[in-house]
């Protein structure tokens, strides 16, 4: 399996705002998505995806939650579902910096080899707040990857800049790398970047995403592409 790419994810956005809240609340997000992508790479064979959350977040900033989404990775594997499970703890250090450390378990379904693909990740994302927006330093790592017993780490740079009130571009720039090409690798490669673009308001209760994004890997699944999604959260 080390040559077919494995996409998971826990995205930034749901993290981000799990753990912004500031009171302990039951929500869950509903997300329609014309791509799941992962680092750019898609996760349903260019395909739309129905995802969706529930998160609770304690008021002392910790925070657990689940999230799912259909997905396809092609030929004759038939794993059609994604369900994922984290938990964390959001600081908030100062007024203008903020941590948010976890960790989420990834699980796969539907093929009799699914089972085989779960595997964890620990997580710390270091983020701050200015005049200019918000810039974060995020990075991702796991000890068995894709259940295939290699390392794997991302590593993201990120800034977000208010355009005008409700109105935000996040421009971020991320590497994967496998630190065990034996075990996991991208074809010939065992690192990729990602680059992506992304506009987000909101309007009547749903956030909406338009992201234009690319990688340096040679593949259909994972070349440039515009990303569309509309989501809702309900507080429960």
């Amino acid at each position: 399996m080390k040559s077919t790419l494995k996409l998971s994810a826990l995205t930034c956005a749901s993290l981000l705002v799990l753990a912004q809240q500031s009171q302990a609340e039951l929500s869950s997000t509903v997300n329609l998505t014309t791509d799941y992508t992962f680092n750019g790479v898609s996760q349903t064979q260019n395909d739309p995806a129905l995802q969706a959350s529930l998160d609770y977040g304690f008021d002392n900033g910790w925070y657990i939650g689940t999230w799912a989404s259909n997905v396809d990775f092609g030929g004759e594997d038939d794993t059609n579902l994604e369900w994922d499970f984290y938990a964390g703890k959001f600081l908030q250090l100062n007024d203008k910096v903020s941590l948010d450390v976890g960790a989420a378990y990834y699980t796969y379904h539907g093929d009799s080899v699914s089972d085989e693909y779960a595997y964890p990740e620990a997580y710390a994302k270091l983020g701050y707040s200015s005049s200019l927006g918000t810039s974060e330093v995020n990075g991702w790592y796991s000890w068995d990857y894709f259940g295939q017993g290699g390392g794997h780490y991302i590593m993201m740079l990120a800034h977000t800049f208010e355009l005008a009130d409700g109105h935000d571009l996040r421009l971020s720039v991320d590497r994967s790398t496998s630190t065990d090409k034996d075990k996991w690798s991208w074809g010939n490669d065992d690192a990729y970047n990602h680059y992506r673009v992304e506009y987000m308001t909101s309007w009547n209760g749903f956030d909406f995403n338009i992201a234009a994004e690319n990688t340096n890997l040679d593949w259909d699944t994972a070349d440039e592409r515009i990303v569309f999604s509309v989501a809702r959260t309900f507080s429960l």
